[in-house]
């Protein structure tokens, strides 16, 4: 059986924290020295790296915000569709019932029945001394569920709405964080510097790989069969990953169905201390409460995660960047 760690409602940023993380981005690669040493294209570099996690974060949670609204709204369309069509039926089935031409609204069906607005229809129904007072009831039943479907149609369209400007917003800094962090990757470089985030990576002389037993080799069997491929913004595989899709595609070769977010994966199981981690704990960074980065601990001081988009998924050592912005282990399964 799928075990799900998962609690609560969906919660609805709207991508708030994104815009906030657009500003640093924006201000940080405003700021930039004519002519930087070496470590403040560096420290630089690693303000991007933070601020750009964030951004993706933002993106998957306005993204699932989203995908809520638009179901949501079908839904509601769905009921709207059955409760006219329900109306229409027992309309055509009562005897002095005037029907009139629809308008060109898709949601008009009650204001044009009886020719008049939705409050005389009812009177009008009472009115008709030959229906029974069964029919009566009915009909005003479906005329009260086509206004309650409107409503709640409108409510929806307009939370669908500000959930695509949100998500819009949260693409358009994506992009912009991309860019400065590519920048500054050039810059580093040109001063003879490294990437500080991949420091110690398995291929460039990390230790071996540990074994685990049961589910969490599982776990890490998956996760390295990733490594080398693409890191995708938002994505969820097979051919591509953000570091909380490949948390969450990883976990579930052990039957556990972690959230989407990091923000949710940080509550999706047992805290412990750093020098209690094992292989296949959860590790977040650079905020406690709303971390926006996670990889999977693979064990001797090294991560399975995808940073960002200029590289791919990748194992690396904690030791040279990771821990200095380790905020969080969680356990899971």
């Amino acid at each position: 059986m799928t075990r799900n760690p998962e609690s609560g409602g969906a919660r609805r940023r709207f991508a708030t924290a994104g815009f906030a993380a657009l500003g640093a981005v924006l201000l940080s690669s405003g700021i930039a020295t004519a002519e930087p040493t070496q470590e403040q294209a560096r420290e630089r570099y690693e303000r991007l790296q933070e601020e750009l996690s964030e951004l993706n974060e933002t993106y998957n949670q306005a993204q699932e915000d989203h995908e809520a609204a638009q179901a949501e709204l079908d839904d509601i369309e769905d009921r709207l569709t059955e409760a006219q069509e329900e109306l229409d039926a027992m309309a055509g089935k009562v005897a002095g019932i005037a029907r009139v031409a629809y308008t060109d609204s898709p949601y008009s069906t009650f204001t044009v029945l009886f020719g008049g607005a939705p409050d005389s229809a009812l009177q009008n129904v009472a009115d008709l001394d030959h229906l029974s007072e069964g029919q009566q009831d009915v009909l005003a039943g479906y005329i009260e569920e086509v206004e309650s479907s409107e409503r709640l149609h409108d409510e929806a369209a307009e939370v669908e709405e500000d959930a695509a400007e949100a998500l819009e917003s949260a693409e358009a800094a994506q992009d912009r964080g991309e860019e400065a962090l590519d920048e500054q990757a050039e810059v580093l470089e040109s001063l003879g510097g490294v990437d500080p985030t991949s420091v110690g990576t398995a291929d460039s002389g990390g230790t071996a790989a540990v074994a685990a037993s049961g589910d969490v080799q599982a776990v890490l069997d998956f996760a390295r069969a990733q490594i080398g491929k693409p890191y995708v913004w938002g994505g969820t595989g097979p051919n591509g990953y953000d570091c909380s899709g490949l948390v969450q595609a990883a976990w579930r070769q052990a039957g556990v169905s972690l959230p989407r977010t990091t923000y949710d994966q940080v509550n999706a199981g047992t805290r412990v201390s750093r020098d209690q981690v094992q292989p296949g704990d959860l590790l977040f960074f650079y905020s406690e409460s709303a971390p926006s980065h996670v990889g999977i601990y693979s064990g001797n001081g090294m991560m399975i995660h995808g940073s960002n988009p200029s590289k791919p998924l990748e194992e690396v050592s904690l030791a040279a960047y990771w821990d200095g912005v380790f905020t969080a282990a969680v356990r899971v399964g």
